[in-house]
């Protein structure tokens, strides 16, 4: 017997993935409980270190809460361009006496592409329930609110990933630069996420408790880390998709890609 859309023959395990919509492309803080919901009770599914309180990682990919985003600038006395018409820039550096130096690296890279950074938002977190090993290299998390300056859109998108290439590129070789991570950069999406068990990941990210938080859909994950060791930036949503199984080689695909990268072009 079989009820609604659910066929049996169509089962398969998506391990640690999830994905909610509202087809009718309309934002709802609902969307987002459901999708936190829907993560928690995927926990059997990610991987836990060995102080019972450390995730190999959780996430949620939401779109850019537009309206939540106006009640804080608001506060913060902040004028907030049009929805579409600016960027968040979701970003992980390390704390102490780095976290300036990546903040200039940001800024250098946004001047290098003519692009401006109107708000620096500091993300409200609460690490009391962090294990052992996520707070030992727990990151400063900042959102940088960036505009074009005249261009948006999809336009906005190309030139926001060419930011986040380019303070990869400048980060690389400085002291910890690992630790350096854009979790997300873009006019539509942005991504929560952590070295944390499914319950932590909205008990530590604030912001998803809000009601004003609103999405029309959500990308969840829970991740057993196998081939690779846990670290913030590890932790999945990636930046446009979440995936089920392990990338292995990582040295041989980066290798691919490497070996590729000189049949790129672009006409903008």
């Amino acid at each position: 017997m079989t009820e609604g859309l659910y066929r049996e023959a169509f089962e398969k395990d998506a391990c640690g993935i999830g994905f909610i919509v509202q087809i009718n492309n309309l934002p709802s803080h609902n969307i987002v409980k459901d999708a936190l919901k829907m993560l928690h009770r995927m926990e059997h599914r990610g991987g836990v270190a060995a102080d019972d309180q450390t995730g190999d990682g959780a996430g949620v990919t939401t779109k850019i809460p537009h309206t939540f985003f106006e009640q804080e600038a608001v506060v913060n006395d902040v004028s907030l361009p049009e929805k579409g018409s600016y960027g968040v820039a979701m970003s992980f550096m390390p704390k102490g006496d780095l976290t300036k130096q990546y903040d200039s690296i940001i800024y250098d890279a946004l001047s290098d592409l003519g692009l401006t950074c109107f708000w620096v938002r500091h993300v409200k977190i609460n690490s009391e329930e962090l294990g052992s090993f996520a707070k030992s290299n727990e990151p400063v998390v900042r959102q940088y609110f960036i505009k074009g300056n005249g261009i948006e859109g999809t336009d906005l998108n190309r030139k926001l990933y060419l930011f986040r290439k380019l303070t990869e590129y400048k980060a690389k070789g400085l002291r910890q630069y690992k630790e350096f991570y854009i979790a997300s950069s873009s006019t539509e999406t942005i991504v929560y996420k952590g070295e944390l068990r499914t319950w932590q990941l909205d008990e530590y990210y604030l912001d998803l408790q809000k009601v004003a938080y609103e999405s029309s859909f959500a990308i969840v994950h829970s991740r057993f880390s196998t081939n690779t060791l846990p670290e913030w930036r590890l932790a999945q949503p990636f930046r446009y998709i979440a995936h089920n199984g392990e990338i292995n080689t990582i040295k041989g695909n980066i290798n691919k890609m490497l070996s590729r990268e000189a049949l790129f072009k672009s006409t903008h």
